[in-house]
């Protein structure tokens, strides 16, 4: 091998100075398709970016709250706490809530782990939450059993934290320690993917033709120099800027094209299949990322529920039990929460026969009810209605109506 040329290919793949990205890059891994599957890699396939992206995007707009819990079982809401400014107002002093909110579910979806460092002053309050990408961090073992973090910049300086510096939200996990990485379990898929993205693009930059064929020669080249020559010259005249051209064939030779079908050409059911798959791997019901195949006007809105209750629901629980375990103390006696109401509205004639049930049987107010539709509340509508002809057990019965007499 040509020294030149190895060391070409080594350069030509991404900058490896100190201050280049790649040495801090994933290498990825190999999968049985013959491609490498990295996190990065894996979002240029379009069904695994609109999966991540879709997940992300979503739980990113779930409104925030903070509660203190009451002795008679109710909830204050509590909006003047350290970590209810940080988680929904601004977090860092480069992110907003959102972005930073997206971010950490993406490293989450698409990584199993999401990293921040934790910001304090003098009196123990958090100030900021500084994201931490989840491929430049590593798990430090310690002797006696615990663990920290160890952390390498773009600079390639290394940064060690104890465990009480990082809030690390980790997801399905086989040790306790670290999350399991969906793209590392799902690379075979992906990777499957990916092969056929890659393979589809090569073969519509043919034109949509098979790169195969053999030519028919009645008679036979002296010997295997001549017949190599004879194949170099046809591919130099049939390359490059030849492409396309019109070749002419002598001795009677005659050129046979590989046939290729319209599926073949659009591979449209492997990538199907690819879609659905990576789809499953993720949690998101296909008509999310533009898969309608099996869509209806029935089962869409069963699906869409289920992607809140079965993936949204479970990752706010995640965040929700690590940000009462890891930012606030266990005296405060807060409870952080993910608001799922505006996902599960429904048309608004669902909403007003909710609210009417609500309403005329006695546990929702009017005004909770225009609070819940962004109207302002009204003066005489917070009192709760009673039903005329209900009355609890045991309780006098209402008065009877004064009844004419003649």
């Amino acid at each position: 091998m040509d020294i030149r040329n190895f060391f070409s290919r080594i350069f030509a793949s991404g900058d490896r100075s100190p201050y280049g990205g790649f040495w801090f890059e994933p290498v990825g891994m190999h999968t049985t398709a013959g491609m490498r599957v990295s996190a990065d890699g894996a979002l240029q396939l379009s069904a695994v970016f609109a999966c991540v992206r879709i997940i992300a995007s979503q739980f990113a707009s779930l409104p925030f709250t903070l509660y203190r819990n009451r002795p008679d079982g109710g909830k204050d809401r509590v909006t003047d706490h350290p970590v209810y400014r940080l988680l929904a107002r601004k977090p860092n002093q480069y992110q907003n809530a959102f972005e930073w909110r997206e971010m950490m579910a993406g490293h989450l979806a698409l990584r199993g782990n999401a990293y921040n460092q934790i910001v304090t002053d003098g009196r123990g309050n958090i100030t900021a939450l500084i994201p931490l990408h989840p491929d430049r961090m590593q798990i430090v073992l310690a002797t006696n059993g615990d663990y920290g973090y160890r952390y390498t910049q773009m600079n390639g300086a290394i940064i060690t934290y104890s465990r009480g510096e990082i809030w690390h939200l980790r997801g399905l996990s086989s040790d306790g320690v670290i999350g399991l990485s969906p793209i590392a379990l799902a690379r075979n898929a992906i990777g499957g993917a990916m092969a056929a993205q890659d393979y589809g693009a090569r073969f519509f930059a043919n034109d949509a033709t098979p790169t195969g064929g053999w030519i028919e020669y009645p008679g036979s080249f002296k010997d295997k120099q001549a017949r190599e020559q004879f194949r170099e010259s046809l591919q130099e005249s049939q390359s490059g800027i030849n492409h396309g051209k019109l070749a002419v064939f002598e001795f009677g030779m005659k050129y046979h094209q590989i046939s290729v079908t319209p599926e073949d050409a659009q591979f449209l059911e492997t990538r199907r299949f690819h879609v659905t798959d990576i789809a499953r791997w993720f949690g998101v019901p296909p008509h999310k990322i533009g898969d309608l195949d099996r869509a209806t006007n029935n089962n869409i809105e069963q699906q869409a529920l289920e992607f809140v209750q079965e993936t949204l629901g479970p990752m706010a629980e995640r965040w929700e039990a690590s940000i009462e375990a890891e930012l606030l103390f266990d005296d405060e006696d807060l409870e952080a929460e993910f608001q799922f109401s505006q996902l599960m509205r429904g048309d608004s004639q669902s909403r007003a026969t909710f609210y009417n049930m609500g309403i005329q049987s006695g546990w929702l107010t009017r005004n909770e009810a225009r609070i819940a539709e962004n109207l302002n509340p009204l003066p005489g509508l917070d009192a709760p209605l009673r039903p005329l002809n209900m009355a609890e057990e045991g309780s006098n019965p209402l008065p009877p109506q004064n009844a004419n007499t003649s």
